[in-house]
């Protein structure tokens, strides 16, 4: 267990429950959280994980500002919580289809990389799931459930015991998330 495990996995578990409750400190602490599990990642040769951590922080600062700019009636409101469209549903999952495959084939035959395409389809997905929280849609938890269950497997299997807590730890603050967020679309809804 390294500095940067206990402090990615700290600041971890407060970004996810700052999100559950819609607070916008979540992307801040999102970051510092990400840019420790950056080298934890590359130590693990888990590289597809390297780059989606490289992609939480950059775009945690999208999320930021969509949060708090981005409302579709382009008032300076809050950006409420929605649902996701079945269009929306189709184009994420061609793009975590199309990018495990791609991503998968690449570490494969070009890297030293461990758990290529298992690595690469929870990037995937994962990516899918970020732009689904700053967009503040609904299902984004549903997708962090599934996503969360893989990492935990995956960070057992590296030996990794404190991530995998922490991945353990996201699926209940994903549950507590999904039960919030929508009691907050239901409450946001015209009656």
């Amino acid at each position: 267990m390294t500095f940067y495990e206990i402090v990615g996995t700290v600041t971890g578990v407060a970004g996810v429950w700052l999100a559950a409750r819609e607070n916008i400190w979540t992307w801040p602490m999102g970051m510092l959280s990400t840019l420790m599990l950056i080298y934890v990642c590359y130590d693990a040769r888990l590289y597809a994980d390297v780059g989606l951590n490289i992609f939480y922080f950059i775009t945690s600062g999208y999320g930021w500002y969509a949060w708090l700019y981005a409302n579709p009636d382009n008032t300076r409101e809050e950006l409420p919580v929605t649902r996701t469209q079945p269009l929306q549903w189709l184009s994420l999952l061609a793009f975590s289809l199309f990018f495990t495959g791609a991503l998968g084939y690449f570490l494969t035959h070009f890297t030293n990389a461990d758990l290529s395409y298992t690595d690469s389809a929870t990037t995937g997905i994962s990516l899918a799931g970020y732009w689904m929280m700053a967009r503040k849609k609904l299902e984004n938890w549903l997708v962090w459930l599934l996503v969360d269950s893989v990492y935990v497997g995956i960070y057992l299997y590296k030996e990794l015991y404190l991530l995998a807590g922490l991945y353990f730890v996201f699926l209940i603050l994903a549950t507590d998330g999904y039960i919030k967020w929508r009691r907050a679309f239901r409450v946001a809804q015209p009656a």
